[in-house]
């Protein structure tokens, strides 16, 4: 059978099929330590939290009524609005709910925006995803319809105390051409957990303003839900920026919700292309996370119960892994966030996908760093064949033993 071009595209190997195919067959093996996916942490207390939620919108009906009805392809209008109120009470904003849609994920919500802002135009002109700091998430990769539609710039690196090291914006070096449609920043980002400061941030909506292009902030795990976040950092909008947030981080992966906040007509352009593709984006989530978006308990449980219990994680995962291999064989880049350590070996003598495959065989499972560098031209750039992401929000004895087994693979390799 013959593909058209959007099919030749899209069922091709890539890093975010081969993560997720990894993740379904470590699933079936009971023995497979998985610190590759992006699973969030199964948080004991949040559990307690989720089910007592839930059955207090069963006993009331309005999940039921979720359940049996479609919303709009804008999404669930409550919770639309209980946003908007919470955004506006809490930091100073003005929105409404029309400045608000919901989506099937993040994954979806990012797929419509790099395709409405970049691509190829009616006037012949093409422009492209610019991502300021690379490394960068592995699911932006694939998801532009046109070829060659993102481009990136390399880091400034700062070396730390203890190993560790920090990715900054290079300023200096970043330039932004007539043929970027949008400048685009994950805050914490996936996989470093580099959390771009609000001086950067600024600095970037100033850029974006002066080239007439959206910035968009994916704030999937950020501030101010779920706060996975481990810096003091100021929740960012106007009319200007494309926010990105999503309820899967809270530990609700499944409920598939992502949340989109921006000027009005990207919504309702967001909104047109929900209707032809999904009809409506699920209204589950919404309705079961309406009443903790309404009293504000949605920011308690992600300051008090979710940060820091990932920061807790985080530091012991960084212990562990410096006991098991001093740097400067291993450097750690500074976790601010999210749920990933972004492991650098300096000078590995063989790349990460091969790694990938050595530590594969030996039970664990990693993401190889080479798939999260969407947009670098320079192929002989050795940095992003040297580092790996690894899931730090597993159960602890999973990531320990997970430590072992790349210390073992480490110590093998002629280095």
């Amino acid at each position: 059978m013959q593909f058209s071009q959007f099919g030749e595209k899209f069922t091709k190997l890539s890093g975010i099929s081969e993560l997720m195919a990894d993740l379904n067959e470590g699933l079936k093996n009971p023995n497979a330590i998985m610190l590759g996916g992006g699973n969030p942490a199964a948080i004991p207390e949040m559990v307690e939290l989720f089910q007592q939620e839930t059955q207090k919108q069963l006993d009331n009906g309005h999940l039921l009524t979720a359940m049996l009805n479609y919303d709009g392809p804008q999404g669930h209008d409550g919770f639309r609005h209980a946003l908007a109120d919470l955004f506006n009470r809490e930091y100073g904003w003005t929105i409404d709910a029309d400045n608000i849609a919901l989506s099937n994920g993040s994954q979806s919500a990012f797929f419509s925006l790099f395709n409405l802002l970049a691509g190829e135009y009616a006037n012949g002109k093409k422009k492209k995803v610019l991502f300021p700091l690379a490394p960068e998430y592995i699911g932006y990769a694939d998801g532009g319809l046109a070829e060659d539609q993102f481009i990136a710039f390399k880091p400034h690196i700062d070396f730390l105390d203890n190993g560790l090291f920090k990715y900054r914006v290079d300023f200096d070096a970043l330039t932004v051409s007539d043929d970027v449609g949008m400048i685009c920043v994950s805050r914490p980002t996936n996989p470093t957990g580099n959390v771009l400061t609000d001086e950067e941030i600024i600095k970037l909506d100033e850029i974006a303003r002066e080239k007439d292009i959206p910035l968009i902030i994916d704030n999937a795990y950020g501030t101010p839900f779920p706060h996975i976040i481990f810096s003091d950092v100021t929740p960012f909008w106007n009319e200007n920026t494309i926010l990105c947030m999503s309820l899967s981080k809270l530990g609700l992966p499944g409920l598939r919700c992502g949340i989109v906040i921006a000027n009005k007509s990207i919504i309702r352009a967001l909104t047109n292309i929900a209707g032809i593709i999904n009809l409506a984006p699920s209204g589950i989530g919404p309705s079961l996370m309406q009443d903790w978006v309404k009293s504000g308990e949605i920011l308690n449980h992600s300051e008090n119960i979710i940060a820091p219990y990932y920061q807790d994680k985080a530091k012991q995962a960084v212990q562990w892994l410096q006991d098991a291999i001093p740097a400067p064989k291993l450097r750690i880049h500074k976790p601010e966030g999210a749920l990933f350590l972004w492991l650098w070996f300096e000078n590995l003598p063989v790349k990460s996908a091969e790694l990938y495959e050595k530590l594969k065989e030996k039970g664990l499972i990693i993401v190889p760093g080479h798939y999260f560098f969407p947009g670098i031209e320079d192929e002989q750039w050795k940095h992003q064949y040297e580092c790996i992401r690894l899931n730090y929000a597993q159960p602890a004895e999973k990531v320990k033993a997970g430590i072992e087994i790349l210390k073992e693979v480490i110590n093998e390799l002629d280095w």
